[in-house]
């Protein structure tokens, strides 16, 4: 479990490709501080396990089905990556709970620049705009994020400057894809009232 709130902008060190995976390496001085193997560590919002970790690089083994539902197959040496370790019970929730588990790929429509923040727009895969819903939660690439406007095809955030500094939020361009995770309570509550799946 995590909570959306980025520790450092890590970056892509090498990829490896295997017969039906790939072995990612990522810098990430500050979150291999403590890093194990068997941890957790979200990659642009994708909860992956650590194999390896040496001098401040951690790798770990991206399956198929993560690389075709997640946009960490676009990933080269040298890109800025979200990342963030497992919360563990004593720590604050500043963002929401966010499960690492990728609903879908979308790609950014726009981008809005004012004084002081910038509004993204990201186009909204079909059925999931039932889990968003204006001032809710959203995970984008990794970061917990506020809806600002939502419809069926896409939805809106305001950022800060301190999120366009410190996470690849930053510098997403017009059809670049990112990684969305929507509110699992959400799932949870259609679920039980017996919503569609």
């Amino acid at each position: 479990m995590f909570t959306g709130i980025i520790e450092e902008l890590g970056a892509v060190a090498d990829l490896t490709e295997q017969t039906d995976a790939v072995r990612l390496a990522v810098r990430g001085p500050l979150v291999t501080t403590d890093a194990r193997h068997g941890d957790s560590i979200a990659v642009n919002g994708v909860c992956l396990t650590v194999v390896d970790v040496q001098g401040g690089v951690f790798t770990a083994d991206v399956m198929a089905e993560t690389l075709s539902r997640s946009a960490l197959g676009s990933l080269r040496p040298g890109d800025p990556v979200n990342l963030e370790r497992a919360a563990t019970l004593g720590s604050r929730l500043g963002g929401h709970l966010v499960q690492g588990h990728v609903d879908a790929v979308a790609t950014v429509l726009d981008r809005q620049p004012s004084q002081h923040w910038e509004r993204l727009t990201f186009s909204l895969p079909s059925g999931l705009d039932r889990y968003l819903v204006e001032k809710g939660s959203i995970t984008v690439d990794g970061v917990s994020l506020t809806v600002a406007s939502v419809d069926e095809r896409s939805f809106a955030v305001s950022l800060i400057p301190t999120t366009l500094e410190l996470t690849t939020l930053g510098h997403r361009k017009p059809d670049d894809p990112v990684n969305i995770e929507v509110d699992v309570i959400a799932k949870y509550v259609e679920k039980m009232l017996g919503g569609a799946r």
